[in-house]
């Protein structure tokens, strides 16, 4: 079965950058498939400074700026909760302490630390690849999100390869390598980590999860996309971009209503 483009909305912003539209691999033949969207290095690069602070988001507006299943189209829809690999794979014992705080960020989804706050936040489950993939607006002092982004920069030298046990004791052989995204936001930071082993049915398995951040003014939006199928580096970036203008813009709107 071939997947479709995503909706108009995402499809539409794409096209206004390096690449016209999301297609999978799935969705056309190999010599009709566009090329990778150009974009900057991953690094939490400094964009110039944001306009005058906005007034803090209230809980109507934040959940304007999330991404939604119209957004994205089939196969995805509104989660109907955790998926199962979170608790079987993420949830594992790392051999280095940097590579467990890793593990155990991307398990909490807890990125900035107890004095962030989660504005909004939502999921949605691609039915025909078993992905899921979640996005939050939170809000936290500038300072201490460059700090995360900049620690989340290092992953790739300090645990780029590492192992890691599940609760059952599968080893699970680690991977963790930078992961591109568009000129978006204040500063910005996006990482694809890979799991492989055992399942907890004996099962060989490949999990793959992206984790992209960028924060615009003194909010942030925070996506992890992952599965144990297909995980389209696309999807990552263009919801990454979508949501990154679509929060500008309610933060645009909340200063206009003050």
């Amino acid at each position: 079965m071939s997947r479709p483009l995503l909706a108009l909305p995402l499809a539409a912003l794409l096209a206004t950058t390096a690449c016209s539209a999301i297609a999978t691999d799935k969705a056309l033949p190999a010599k009709q498939r566009s090329a990778s969207p150009t974009t900057a290095s991953a690094a939490p690069t400094t964009a110039p400074p944001s306009p005058a602070t906005v007034p803090a988001l209230t809980p109507a507006q934040a959940q304007a700026a999330l991404i939604t299943d119209a957004d994205l189209g089939e196969p995805w829809t509104m989660t109907e909760g955790a998926a199962t690999w979170r608790d079987g794979l993420l949830k594992a014992t790392a051999n280095a302490p940097d590579c467990q705080r890793l593990l155990d960020t991307l398990y909490t989804e807890e990125f900035f630390g107890a004095d962030a706050q989660v504005r909004a936040r939502t999921g949605l489950d691609d039915t025909w690849n078993d992905a899921q993939l979640h996005h939050q607006v939170v809000a936290d002092r500038p300072a201490d999100v460059d700090r995360t982004l900049a620690w989340l920069k290092t992953m790739p030298k300090k645990c780029g390869r590492f192992t890691a046990a599940t609760a059952t004791g599968a080893v699970q052989k680690a991977e963790v390598t930078e992961a591109p995204l568009p000129e978006i936001g204040d500063s910005r930071q996006s990482l694809r980590l890979t799991l492989n082993g055992e399942g907890a049915d004996g099962e060989e398995t490949t999990l793959t999860l992206d984790v992209a951040a960028v924060r615009i003014g003194d909010d942030t939006i925070v996506l992890t996309n992952g599965g144990l199928g297909d995980v389209y580096a696309e999807i990552t970036q263009g919801v990454a971009e979508l949501g990154a203008k679509r929060l500008t813009d309610v933060r645009k709107q909340a200063r206009v209503e003050v």
